[in-house]
Order: C-alpha cells, then sequence, then structure tokens
C-alpha cells in the first residue's frame, strides 16, 4: 500500500486525538469529584481543595485540553495554513498533560506543593501558544477570525500567569490582593480565553455546519472590539472596586455578546441544510444560555447584588452551560468528522463506506444534551434552595450523561 500525503491543512490525527481523549477522562474526574463533594455545592462552599482540583479538571483537564487538540486540527484548516512542528505538538501534550493532572491532584491533596505541577502546566501551554503563535504568523493574511483566536491567546496567557502567581502564595503565602487576583483568573480564563475562542471558531464551524451562504458577518468587528472593552473594564473594576466599572464592563460584554449571537442567528437563517444536525444544534442552544446568562450578569451588576453565593452559581452556570455545552456539541461534530475523514476519505468510490452520520447515534447524543442541561439546572436551583438530596442526584445524572457522552465519543474510533 502506498501511504496518502497529508495536504497542508491536514494534521496527524493522533495529535488532536491525545488531546481529546485526556479531556475526556478529565471530564468524567470532574464530575465525579463534584459527585463526591456535594455536600458542599449545596451549602456554598466552593473555595475548599476538594472542589479546586474538580475544578481543574474540568476546565483545565477537559475544556482546554479538548479546545487545544481541537486547535491542532481546525486552525490549520480555517487558517489554510499547516501546524508549525508536530513533533514539538506531541512533546506539549506530554508536559501539559502530566502538569495538569498533577497541578489538579495536588491542589487538594497537598495545595502548597502545587506550584511545581503548576509550573510544568505553564512550560506545556506556553509550548502551546508558541506553536499557534508560530504557525498563525504563516498565515498570509489576517481575518476577523485571526482578531478572535489572537486576542484568546493572548487572555489565555494572561490566565496562566495569573494561575501561576495564585499557586505561588499558596506555596509561599507572600502575595498580596489575592481576592483581586483570584478574580482577575476567572475573567482572563473564562470571558477572555474561551468565550472569544468559541466566538473565532464559531465565526467558521457555524456556516461549515450548517452549508451556509450570503451572509454578511456585520457585527463581527464590533463584537470583537465591545467584548475587549467589556473585558479590560472589568479587570480595572475589580483591582479598584469601582462598582461603575464593574457595570459598564458587563454592559460592553453584553453588546458584544449580542453581536455575537446576532451573526450566528443570520448564518443560521441563511442555511441551505433545512434540518440541521441535533448534536450542532445543542451548541447553538449554548449561544441563547450564554446570552441570558450575560443578560442576568449585567442586571445583577446594575442593582449592586453582591451576594458571593449568587455570583458563584452564575460562574458555574457560565462554565457549564455556554462554555462545557458549547464544546461538547462542537466536539460531537468534530471527532466523527475527523476519523471519517482519516478513515475513510481515500475509500470514497472505492467501496462502501459508512457517511458521517452512521459514525455516531444522533438520536442518543440528542438524550444526553438533554439530560445534562437538566441536570445543570435542577443542580444549581436545589443548591440555591439548600436541597441536599437534589443536589446528590442531580450530580449523580451528570456524572452518569458524563460517562456516556465519552463512551459516544470513543465508539465513533471504533467505526
Amino acid at each position: 500500500m502506498i501511504p496518502q500525503m497529508q495536504t497542508k491543512t491536514e494534521t496527524n490525527i493522533k495529535l488532536p486525538l491525545a488531546f481529546i481523549l485526556f479531556g475526556l477522562v478529565s471530564f468524567i474526574a470532574a464530575q465525579s469529584l463534584l459527585w463526591m463533594n456535594t455536600a458542599a455545592l449545596s451549602n456554598g462552599i466552593f473555595r475548599m481543595p476538594d472542589l479546586w482540583m474538580a475544578a481543574h479538571f474540568l476546565l483545565l483537564g477537559w475544556a482546554v485540553m479538548v479546545v487545544m487538540g481541537a486547535m491542532y486540527q481546525l486552525v490549520p484548516v480555517a487558517f489554510l495554513t499547516p501546524i508549525w512542528n508536530e513533533r514539538f505538538g506531541f512533546i506539549q501534550f506530554f508536559i501539559t498533560a502530566v502538569g495538569v493532572a498533577g497541578l489538579s491532584i495536588a491542589l487538594s491533596l497537598k495545595p502548597d506543593a502545587a506550584i511545581i505541577a503548576g509550573s510544568l502546566t505553564v512550560l506545556g501551554i506556553l509550548m502551546f501558544l508558541f506553536q499557534i503563535g508560530m504557525t498563525l504568523l504563516k498565515q498570509e493574511k489576517a481575518n476577523i477570525m485571526s482578531w478572535f483566536v489572537g486576542g484568546a491567546l493572548v487572555f489565555f496567557l494572561l490566565t496562566i500567569l495569573a494561575g501561576l502567581f495564585l499557586t505561588w502564595n499558596l506555596a509561599f503565602g507572600t502575595l498580596v490582593y489575592y481576592d483581586s487576583l483570584f478574580k482577575s483568573h476567572l475573567i482572563f480564563g473564562l470571558t477572555g480565553w474561551f468565550t472569544l475562542l468559541i466566538f473565532g471558531f464559531s465565526y467558521k464551524m457555524v456556516p461549515m455546519f450548517s452549508l451556509s451562504h450570503g451572509f454578511s458577518m456585520r457585527w463581527a468587528k464590533p463584537a470583537f472590539i465591545s467584548y475587549v472593552s467589556g473585558l479590560i473594564l472589568l479587570i480595572l473594576g475589580v483591582w479598584s472596586s469601582a462598582g461603575w466599572l464593574l457595570t459598564f464592563g458587563w454592559g460592553f460584554l453584553w453588546i458584544g455578546f449580542t453581536g455575537y449571537a446576532v451573526d450566528m442567528e443570520e448564518i443560521v437563517t441563511k442555511r441551505i441544510k433545512k434540518k440541521l444536525d441535533q448534536p450542532f444544534v445543542f451548541s447553538l442552544v449554548s449561544i441563547c444560555f450564554g446570552w441570558v446568562i450575560h443578560t442576568s450578569a449585567l442586571v445583577m451588576s446594575m442593582f449592586h447584588v453582591k451576594d458571593v453565593t449568587i455570583w458563584s452559581w452564575m460562574i458555574y452556570l457560565y462554565i457549564m452551560m455556554w462554555i462545557i455545552f458549547s464544546i461538547m456539541g462542537y466536539l460531537y461534530k468534530i471527532v466523527p468528522f475527523l476519523w471519517w475523514t482519516h478513515k475513510y476519505s481515500g475509500s470514497v468510490g472505492k467501496k462502501d463506506v459508512p457517511t458521517l452520520k452512521e459514525m455516531i447515534q444522533e438520536k442518543w447524543g440528542t438524550i444526553l444534551f438533554a439530560a445534562m442541561t437538566a441536570g445543570v439546572l435542577i443542580l444549581a436551583v436545589t443548591a440555591m434552595l439548600e436541597m441536599p438530596v437534589s443536589v446528590f442526584t442531580a450530580q449523580g445524572l451528570l456524572t452518569i450523561v458524563s460517562l456516556l457522552y465519552a463512551g459516544s465519543i470513543f465508539r465513533v474510533l471504533t467505526r
């Protein structure tokens, strides 16, 4: 057999899959850890070692690692330029995986030693940023997507630097302004890195998955400018404790998110594909959730709501119903496409090959996504109402769904 030559927009499939598979295992670990700590969730206690471990497995181990893997596959396709160095990518995966697993575990078992694994995690992420930066430099012409992805990478760097300072404080206890730095860490990571990245790749994937043409993307640039402006104002508000800066920050974030949502609506409206795939619909629904959460945060800021428990659950909903749901929906489409292209694209017309729809159980995915949505909402509501049995049940449902979701992704790789 003669091996197929890779085109310049193809990446060795083992590289993105390594990140994605690690992410799926971390997703299960995070949900399981949360299930074992529902008593703390019921009481609104979030800053405790076991929940730090769960949060970092969820955000670093699952969300960040999956996003990295997806970017190794999508960046060459979106920007028509090959990954700078694939071998470097495999080394970066190993270092980052060891660092993330070590950091998450250390935050629970020995927080003062987290600086060691945290430094390894930072090294792995810096290697990733260097890899993607070198790749984007080879792009012939920048576009609005370049701004979103570039902006996300800047905030990713700020996120890990803030996280490194926080782990330094756990080790040596010499850091001042801990609370402001902790809030900045959240803002940089959640609203900066994840949200800007989802914005950017949505402008590529939503038209691709819906077969849309003739859309304007007229809100893309204003959305980017407004959202970044909101992030800056939010950070200034956190460090100065100026309530009006926080309100204006959330206002600009709302404007930016609304502009992005309007563009997504136009793209979907101008689609050729009449019936959208259900997992993709889940990603679109997450945009609605994200808009509602941004609106709620703006209203709470306008009325000076300072209850820590309410804001903590808003952050939880932001993570799950906007960030995690977006990633879950897109991943349910990306993995089958990635595996089908790798295994069957060269056999089209030569022998019978499965269709993309046959690669994964779409109806089963719909059930999983509906169950995940119900679990998150029930958990948040019953936790705020201090109903521990319902919280335990809801988190148990989320843990089971995460296992089934991971199993459905693994199943694709056996097709």
